[in-house]
């Protein structure tokens, strides 16, 4: 052994050891999103109404926070139509993109875009197209 501590330390450029490093890799990397059932909406498949939990339904005195699943089959009926439970399907959670997984990527990043987002898109493009060709009759 040298009296020198610098000659006594591993030299940059080796690697650190793989133990030494897996355990704080672990913990660095991002968790995936849980994905949980009872913040899902549901859509009647008969005429189209939406139960968010996040929202109930006042009507029916359904209290906010509320998933799908505790509501009681038996006397839940859909507000506007009056199906029953089994006429609703799962559509995902409020901010999940809406669309086909496989199709997400396509549609320069359009396709990845939330329902209310491409809402705010298609209805902000039909105000500025009004807007321009009401801007024509100023050019007299």
């Amino acid at each position: 052994m040298s009296e020198d501590p610098i000659q006594d330390q591993a030299p940059a450029n080796e690697p650190e050891a793989p133990e030494a490093a897996s355990p704080v890799a672990a913990d660095a990397a991002p968790e995936a999103p849980v994905d949980d059932p009872d913040t899902h909406r549901f859509e009647c498949r008969s005429c189209g109404f939406v139960y968010d939990p996040a929202e109930g339904i006042k009507k029916l005195a359904i209290e906010p926070g509320t998933p799908f699943s505790a509501l009681d089959p038996a006397s839940f009926r859909c507000p506007v139509c009056r199906s029953q439970t089994k006429a609703f399907k799962d559509i995902g959670p409020r901010n999940k993109p809406s669309g086909f997984e496989e199709n997400l990527g396509y549609g320069l990043g359009v396709n990845q875009l939330t329902p209310g987002q491409k809402n705010v898109l298609i209805f902000g493009g039909f105000a500025l197209a009004i807007a321009f060709f009401l801007s024509l009759y100023s050019l007299r």
